[in-house]
């Protein structure tokens, strides 16, 4: 063996890329991933599936690091960390950013879109203007998956919706902001990770979230009952930087997308199975889980319908072509 011969052999082998070493082990890419839950939650067993699937895929080129339950970064900060670099791929709820544009807002509209059918149609409808929308905030979306159909948690049982006036509601986008405001309530901005503390000191008092979300927080713990309202579907979105997809080749992108397809397929079949096993899970724990009364359907009934009035004016032409859609 030559000296050159063997020079070259070392300097390759510093750089990681022996004789033996293949292409694609010198080329892979780390993705660091913020997300806003823990790893019991479904979003989270649905974006680690997807990381597997993405790196098996891409035969290892893409291998991406799941930082959940905002370990890396906080739910706010997740879309402009993506946005600026400092990670290259996010997921976020849409409705978080909706004071940004009516269309994130979509989703939350109370009582437009109240099971998976009519929620996957109203996410149809919607889509391309989603992609365009993102695309000029230089982030690609990749799939789009919703939580279960939303519930009220309360201290003690309730009449109608006038019986939440005064009470701190905890406000986790624009959406419940506004609830809050039409129901006399008082809003109170709560991440999920801050629920049980905001209830166990008299912070929040009501709250208008999901089946899954008292699961994860043990909402037997701090309240007693849970209204089955199936108000809307709110959904999440995994996005990754537009910089970062310009530089995959055809096949990466290919498979990236591919991957994605599978998340949000499983995503969609997986939380309407699991539904029925959260209220249940609710109610085995000592909750009271109750369908609402005519007088809790009709308040809340109206609250939506100036929620849809108000959102379809805020979102202009495009507002009033994806609800034309949707209606269609």
């Amino acid at each position: 063996m030559t000296a050159i011969t063997l020079r070259t052999r070392l300097a390759a082998a510093a750089f990681g890329i022996g004789l033996c070493a293949t292409p694609v082990a010198a080329f892979a890419e780390t993705w660091d991933m913020p997300t806003p839950y823990p790893d019991t939650n479904l979003h989270t067993i649905t974006v680690r599936q997807f990381a597997e699937d993405v790196k098996a895929a891409t035969n290892g080129k893409i291998q991406i690091t799941v930082h959940s339950n905002g370990s890396l970064v906080k739910h706010p900060e997740i879309k402009r960390a993506v946005q600026s670099g400092q990670a290259q791929i996010g997921e976020v709820l849409i409705s978080s950013w909706a004071n940004e544009d009516p269309l994130y807002g979509l989703d939350s509209v109370p009582f437009l879109a109240t099971d998976f059918a009519a929620s996957k149609k109203l996410y149809e409808a919607s889509k391309p203007f989603l992609e365009k929308k993102l695309e000029r905030q230089r982030l690609k979306l990749l799939y789009s998956i919703p939580w279960p159909p939303q519930g009220l948690y309360v201290k003690q049982e309730i009449s109608s919706v006038a019986d939440l006036k005064g009470q701190k509601f905890r406000a986790y986008n624009p959406a419940t902001t506004r609830i809050a405001e039409l129901a006399g309530a008082v809003p109170t901005k709560i991440e999920a990770a801050e629920v049980s503390q905001a209830f166990g000191t008299g912070i929040v008092t009501a709250m208008m979230t999901s089946a899954a979300t008292g699961v994860d927080t043990k909402a037997w713990d701090f309240v007693n009952v849970y209204y089955d309202v199936q108000a809307w579907l709110p959904r999440n979105m995994v996005f990754v930087s537009t910089e970062v997809w310009k530089g995959l080749d055809d096949a990466t992108k290919k498979a990236v997308e591919q991957a994605a397809a599978k998340a949000e397929a499983t995503g969609w079949t997986e939380w309407e199975k699991k539904t029925a096993e959260l209220n249940k899970t609710l109610s085995g724990n000592g909750m009271k889980v109750l369908t609402p009364s005519p007088a809790i359907k009709d308040g809340f009934a109206a609250i939506g319908k100036t929620m849809t009035d108000e959102w379809t004016k805020a979102a202009g032409a495009d507002g009033e072509a994806i609800i034309s859609a949707f209606r269609k």
